[in-house]
């Protein structure tokens, strides 16, 4: 990656380890393609309403040659209870199939021409 990983995190405390395991993931991204130019991962708690319990919002930038790629995963929408962990997979197994898609667009992007 040309610009270094970005790792925001709101509404809880970044320790060592989320940013280990966060960093381990973009790792794996860059086994996908080593075009990545920048990653940026925002880890959101939104406020807690007592009786729907932590929801949490992970959000993925990839910046790619010719675009960006953003996933966002939100458990909240989808009515579903996840921990934080869990909630990085989701998001990153998101990113590594759009990230895989773009790549296999370009390869066939450059082909064709």
């Amino acid at each position: 990656m040309q610009t270094p990983l970005q790792i925001t995190v709101r509404g809880l405390a970044l320790n060592d380890r989320i940013e280990s395991y966060v960093r381990t993931r973009v790792d794996k991204l860059e086994t996908l393609s080593d075009r990545i130019t920048g990653c940026h991962v925002m880890i959101e708690r939104p406020h807690r309403h007592k009786r729907h319990g932590q929801h949490l919002h992970v959000r993925i930038d990839l910046v790619v040659p010719r675009g960006e790629l953003v996933v966002s995963r939100d458990p909240a929408a989808r009515k579903e209870h996840e921990d934080l962990y869990a909630s990085i997979d989701a998001a990153f197994e998101d990113a590594q199939r759009i990230l895989g898609d773009h790549v296999r667009i370009q390869k066939n992007h450059r082909a064709v021409r």
